[in-house]
C-alpha cells in the first residue's frame, strides 16, 4: 500500500513465525483495522464525555481547534458555499482564533497595532463569530485569492474602511503569499492610498481615503482643521479613486462617521445646506442621511457603467463586484481616558442592542442597494445586469465587540510614565489589527465566493 513489497512465500512464512516462537518471542499483533475503529472509539467517547459534562464555554473551547480544521478543509474543497446570512449571531469563545498575523510585519497603522503598543490583555483575539443557523469558515488566503484572481480588490471610504482594507492585506500576508508593496503614502504616518500586489493570483488589494466617497475638502485634508469643518461636492465623486475606477474589479465602499460629524454641502459652486454648523441657519441643515445616499448613488452608478478590468490582457473583462459595508459604531463608554471602551470581553447575546441611530444607518445602505439593483437590471449574475451590488452587514457584529479597540493603546505603552498623559486621546472606534474587524474579510470572502 503505497510502497514496494517483498512477494508473499507461505512457507517462508511458517518459518519466521516458528522461530519467533522459539526464541519466546510471544508478542501480540493487532490488526489496522481493529486498531482504527479502537482509535476513533475513543475520540467518539472524549467528544461524547465533552457534549454532555462540560459547560458550553468549555465546550467552545474544546471544539474550536477541531472545527477550525474543517473549516480549513472547507475552504480548500468546497466550490462556493451556500447562502448564508452573517448578520445575526453571537461572539463564541475560541482560543487562539484570531491570532493570525504579526501587526508590525504587515506595517499596519502605528495607532491599530495594539500588542506592540503594549496591550497587556490579549484575550480579544480569542473569539469567533457564529452566525445564527450556520456556521463562517475562518479566513482562508488560498480561497480569497481564488475567488479574486486577476482582479484589483479597492476599497474606498474612511478609516474603517482603512481598517479592514489594512486587516486584508495582513490576513495574505501572514499567511505566507508572495505579495510587494507597489505604492505606498510618501509620508510613513499617512495612509491615505497605498496599494499591494499579490503575483502569485495576479490580485491587487488598494486603499483610497475618501470619507464622503464624494469630492471633499476642508478635515478631510487637513487633519488640523475642526471635525465639522469639511466642504463636499455632491455633484462630483473624490478625484483620485474616480480616476482609477475602470481599474477596479471589487469596490468595497465605507463611510458614515464623517457626514455623522458634520459638512457643509454644495451642488457646483452654490451652497446646498449643512449638517453640524450651528453658526449657519437651521433652515438649511439637510442632516447626514441625504447626503450619504446622494454620494453612495453617485458611486454605484459610477461602478456599473462598465465591467471591471484591471488584470491581464489575456482576461476577459468580467462584471466588477460593488460591496457596501454597513456601519461599525464606536464604544465610547466612559468620561476618562483611562474608562473609555474598557471591557475585556465581547457583549453576550442580547446584553447589548445596535441604536436606533445604527440600524437607520445599516437601513440606508440596504435601500440604495436595492435601488442600485433596481437601476442595473436586478444586479449581479442572477440578475443579468452588469456590475454585482451587494451589502456586507457587520453593524450587529461590532457593536458586540466593545473589546476590540486600541484605546489608550493606540499609543506607545501609554503608563509607561506613571499614566496616560494629558495630550493623549483614546480610540474606541477604529479595531486592533489584529483583531475582530478580520471577521469582515471573513464575511467578504463568503460574499466574493457565492452567487446570487
Amino acid at each position: 500500500m503505497g510502497g514496494a513489497h517483498e512477494p508473499l512465500h507461505p512457507h517462508k512464512q511458517m518459518k519466521t513465525s516458528s522461530s519467533s516462537s522459539k526464541g519466546g518471542n510471544h508478542g501480540y499483533f493487532v490488526p489496522r483495522p481493529v486498531c482504527a475503529w479502537l482509535v476513533c472509539g475513543f475520540v467518539a467517547l472524549v467528544l461524547l464525555h465533552v457534549l454532555c459534562c462540560t459547560p458550553p464555554g468549555a465546550q467552545e473551547a474544546v471544539l474550536s481547534p477541531l472545527l477550525q480544521y474543517v473549516d480549513d478543509t472547507y475552504n480548500f474543497v468546497s466550490s462556493g458555499p451556500e447562502s448564508c446570512n452573517y448578520t445575526e449571531g453571537r461572539w463564541v469563545y475560541a482560543p487562539g482564533h484570531a491570532r493570525r498575523y504579526n501587526g508590525t510585519e504587515c506595517h499596519v497603522k502605528d495607532s491599530h497595532n495594539c500588542i506592540r503598543n503594549g496591550r497587556p490583555d490579549t484575550g480579544y483575539l480569542d473569539w469567533r463569530w457564529q452566525p445564527a443557523g450556520c456556521r463562517l469558515p475562518s479566513f482562508s488566503a488560498r480561497a480569497f485569492l481564488s475567488a479574486v484572481r486577476g482582479k484589483h480588490v479597492a476599497f474606498v471610504g474612511d478609516s474603517m474602511s482603512r481598517n479592514q482594507a489594512q486587516s486584508l492585506v495582513c490576513l495574505l500576508v501572514g499567511a505566507g503569499v508572495p505579495h510587494r508593496v507597489v505604492y505606498r503614502d510618501a509620508d510613513p504616518h499617512k495612509f491615505n492610498l497605498w496599494r499591494y500586489a499579490f503575483p502569485t493570483h495576479d490580485v491587487t488589494v488598494s486603499f483610497y481615503w475618501a470619507p464622503f466617497i464624494a469630492r471633499a475638502t476642508g478635515k478631510a485634508l487637513n487633519d488640523s482643521l475642526p471635525q465639522n469643518m469639511n466642504h463636499v461636492h455632491l455633484d462630483a465623486l473624490d478625484d483620485r479613486w474616480a480616476a482609477d475606477a475602470d481599474g477596479m474589479d471589487v469596490v468595497v465602499l465605507s463611510i458614515a462617521h464623517w457626514p455623522l460629524n458634520g459638512a457643509i454641502y454644495y451642488n457646483g459652486s452654490a451652497r446646498i445646506g449643512h449638517h453640524g454648523h450651528q453658526e449657519l441657519s437651521p433652515e438649511e441643515d439637510i442632516g447626514y442621511a441625504w447626503p450619504m445616499k446622494v454620494a453612495y448613488r453617485m458611486a454605484l452608478d459610477r461602478l456599473m457603467t462598465s465591467s471591471g478590468g484591471s488584470g491581464g490582457s489575456s482576461r476577459a473583462r468580467a462584471p466588477r463586484t460593488a460591496v457596501i459595508a454597513t456601519f461599525s459604531p464606536g464604544h465610547f463608554e466612559g468620561n476618562t481616558l483611562t474608562t473609555m471602551c474598557p471591557r475585556k470581553e465581547p457583549y453576550k447575546e442580547g446584553e447589548k442592542e445596535p441604536r436606533h441611530l445604527d440600524m437607520e444607518l445599516v437601513g440606508l445602505v440596504y435601500d440604495e442597494v436595492e435601488a442600485a439593483r433596481a437601476r442595473n437590471g436586478g444586479g449581479g449574475e442572477a440578475g443579468g445586469g452588469g456590475a454585482r451590488v451587494e451589502v456586507l452587514d457587520v453593524t450587529k457584529l461590532a457593536v458586540m465587540r466593545p473589546d476590540g479597540h486600541p484605546g489608550l493603546y493606540m499609543h506607545r505603552d501609554p503608563f509607561a510614565h506613571g499614566g496616560p498623559q494629558p495630550w493623549m486621546s483614546s480610540d474606541c472606534v477604529h479595531f486592533c489589527l489584529p483583531g475582530p474587524v478580520d471577521t469582515f474579510n471573513e464575511i467578504l470572502q463568503q460574499t466574493l465566493r457565492t452567487k446570487r
